[in-house]
This record gives C-alpha cells, structure tokens and sequence, in this order.
C-alpha cells in the first residue's frame, strides 16, 4: 500500500513507534452540504453499503487493538446514545457545534490528547487504516489527478509538510483522519489554549490552526490509494459510491417530495443546500427534476 512507503525513521527527530492510546471521532458538525438526510439525522449516522458510518468507523479502530474511543457530539447528540451500550465507548458533549467550528470539538476534549487518533463520523474507509502503533504524527491523503478545491500539502524530501494551500493541481490533498502523536497533541494543546478567545479563532477550523503554525507543529503525510478513503459532502455523491441511494435516499422529505411532483426519487438530483444570508444557517436546499428547478424550505416547504 502507498502510505507504507511514508513510514521511514527520520532521524533524531523521530522518537521510533508510538503506542496508539485513543482516539477521538468528531461528529458534532451538522454536516449541512448533505442536505437534507442530515437534517433528518446525523451524517454519522447515514448507512452506507449496509453498515452505519461510524459504526463502521468504531468497528475498525477496534479491530486495530483501539478500545479507547470517544465520540465528540453536538448536533442531534441524542441519537448517538446508544453507541455506549453497544460499543462501550465514550461521550463528549461540545456545546459550541452551532456557533464555532471543529475548533471546539479539539478543545472539549484537550485533556485527554496524547497519541491519539483525530477521525470524522462521516468518514468510509474501504479497508482498516488503523494501526496500533505509529511512527510519527500524519495526515491521511489521496492524490489529486488535475485541478481540486481540497486542500493540498507540499512535503520536504523526508515527506513532513511544509505547506498547505486550498486548492490545487496534480497534487496530495488532505482527507480522512489524521493521528497526533503526543509531542504534537502537547504543543497543539498550548496553541489552541493560547488563541481559542480571540474573536477571529471562533469561525477557523483546527487544520486553520496547524497551517498557521506549521513550524511547531510537525506532522508527515500519509499517502493512500484513490479507493481507500471517502467522504460525501452532497447526497448525488454519495449515491455515485452506494447506487441505494438512487431509488431510495431514506429521507422523508425526498419521499414526499417525490409523492408531490409525481416523480421518483431518483428523479430528484443536483441537491444543494440552502442557507440564511444573515445567519448562514440552513434552511433548506434546492434540486433539480427534469430540468426544472426547485426550492424546499424546512419551514414552508416546497417553492417552485
């Protein structure tokens, strides 16, 4: 596999293997882009290919040796319950889901960063890419054929990451999970503590954070094949990975909507959300049909 040639000794700033102790799965954001099935439940909690994201997700780290696991919660925190009795893992509440970014979720759960995993809900590995032991601080990346959006990373000759720019050509873009090692955790831990009140921290995510503070805060990348790693921001995606989704989305609404127009599910595509222009809260989304354009509306329902 690609990300076994990344994990080389790098001299005396390696400190050899380090043993995984937890790791922690953010799944507070409210995952708006993937309208409107997250506006019926969490994007965690969307089944894909037969199995529940971040059932999937727990099942792997476990598997790996990994059985401390705490899932950060915010949005719709409820129905994430009963992931304790089923897998024995922890809850962390951010209370802040709504008004910060992922910063927060980083910050309810600082005290307990040390090697440790930093994964997202809505993630889908198609096979395990946890390890009980890693040799340093990584994040995971696929490689960009042409031009992307995504955020792309420039290493130096030992493949430590040296920069990272939003957008990009023919490049290795950040997706996936990333692990900490306890030498990153401690100085990450000092930075946010340091910047989290500032007004301008409350809209970054906690990767705005490592870019502008690259030189204290080492971490490799770790390259993986194009089929490893998935991640849906929009329904018409997702239904590329898992043809399900094509006839039936799981989604109230879509089914009534489809009801109302007299179309298939699969009829209704290019789903995008809808949001406030004030607030920048979602509100809804517009589709497609037949080459007709739509807007729904969370509270008025549908506008043609």
């Amino acid at each position: 596999m690609l990300w076994n040639a990344c994990k080389r000794t790098i001299g005396n700033e390696d400190k050899g293997m380090y043993h995984v102790d937890n790791a922690v799965i953010m799944a507070a954001g409210t995952s708006s882009r993937f309208a409107p099935l997250s506006y019926e439940r969490p994007k965690g909690l969307i089944t894909v290919k037969g199995e529940v994201l971040i059932e999937r997700q727990i099942r792997q780290l476990k598997e790996s040796g990994i059985n401390d696991i705490t899932v950060v919660t915010g949005y719709k925190a409820k129905e994430f319950q009963y992931l304790k009795g089923k897998f024995g893992i922890q809850l962390v509440n951010n209370p802040y889901y709504n008004t910060r970014n992922n910063n927060a979720s980083i910050k309810v759960v600082e005290n307990i960063l040390s090697n440790t995993y930093i994964c997202s809900a809505d993630n889908y590995f198609s096979q395990n890419p946890f390890e009980r032991e890693v040799d340093s601080a990584y994040y995971a990346a696929v490689y960009s054929d042409g031009q992307t959006k995504e955020w792309c990373m420039e290493t130096d000759s030992d493949g430590w990451i040296r920069k990272v720019t939003i957008g990009g050509e023919n490049a290795w873009y950040m997706l996936g999970h990333t692990f900490w090692d306890e030498r990153f955790s401690s100085a990450f831990r000092a930075i946010l503590d340091e910047v989290y009140d500032k007004p301008e921290t409350s809209e970054k995510l906690w990767e705005d954070i490592y870019i502008e503070h690259l030189d204290h805060l080492r971490m490799k990348i770790r390259k993986y094949p194009a089929d490893y790693i998935f991640e849906f921001d929009t329904l018409d995606e997702l239904r590329i990975f898992d043809k399900s989704y094509i006839n039936n989305t799981h989604s109230r609404i879509l089914r009534d909507l489809a009801s109302k127009l007299g179309v298939t599910e699969a009829d209704i595509v290019h789903i995008n959300c809808l949001k406030d222009a004030k607030s920048t809260e979602a509100i809804g989304f517009t589709f497609n049909v037949s080459g007709h354009h739509y807007s729904y509306l969370y509270d008025g329902g549908l506008r043609d």
